[in-house]
């Protein structure tokens, strides 16, 4: 079965928008984890943009899954996830004038090796968001991550035969990944219409979706969004 952590990121972006305290992504997270959804992904940028400290502190009391905490390779955030421990790290590429993460890390980049080492010496799971390039799989097998997340934004992007050509790239790096000892995650851009091809590659056990789940929630509420995803993760038609 493929596990289902549903981003919360956009949550807070809402709450931001107007500087209140509401909605509250906190309790967004326990939402989600009654609607039977498998873990909660939340992205702590550098700029605070949506996910503030206090969110990441109070998930870590809260969440009864797992939390998986994405962040930039810097040595702050390697600190911050040091004193809260978070189940798994997703290290990814961040740009400040970007909208959303636009691509996959290269694992080749200097400063990764330590700061991985540090995580996993700390019992922390390590994952590392990459493009679906088979290339990009060995150097994150010998930085001694245990998952590639890979980046669907391409595949959900792409129109007609394009998009089967990207599932296709999706089914080779996930081939690849699990070849070298590498657990498969996937996600960016996923959503209702797109998601099963995704979750029917074999070799990928978890998706992180959250745009898509929070933008249905407006009109269907929380609960229903999350199970409504987790219907079509699991293989049955709407």
């Amino acid at each position: 079965m493929t596990r289902l952590h549903v981003n919360i990121d956009h949550v807070a972006t809402l709450r931001q928008a107007r500087g209140t305290t509401y909605p509250d992504p906190v309790w967004a997270a326990a939402l989600v984890e009654l609607a039977g959804a498998h873990g909660i992904t939340a992205h702590l940028r550098e700029d605070r943009r949506h996910i503030v400290d206090r969110d990441l502190r109070l998930l870590r009391q809260t969440v009864r899954t797992a939390l998986n905490m994405e962040m930039a390779a810097t040595d702050e955030m390697v600190g911050i996830a040091l004193e809260l421990h978070p189940d798994i790290v997703t290290l990814v590429p961040e740009r400040r004038e970007e909208r959303t993460t636009e691509g996959g890390l290269d694992p080749r980049g200097s400063g990764l090796p330590e700061r991985v080492r540090r995580l996993r010496d700390a019992g922390i799971r390590v994952s590392l968001f990459v493009d679906p390039d088979p290339q990009m799989i060995e150097p994150c097998a010998a930085l001694g991550a245990e998952m590639v997340e890979l980046h669907t934004g391409d595949y959900c992007a792409a129109k007609h035969d394009g998009a089967e050509r990207e599932l296709d790239r999706l089914r080779r790096a996930s081939s690849a990944a699990a070849a070298a000892g590498l657990r498969v995650a996937a996600g960016h851009g996923l959503d209702y219409p797109n998601v099963q091809p995704v979750s029917r590659i074999p070799e990928v056990e978890e998706l992180n979706i959250g745009h898509s789940i929070i933008s249905r929630a407006v009109f269907a509420g929380l609960e229903r969004a999350v199970r409504d995803m987790l219907a079509l993760t699991a293989g049955q038609e709407q």
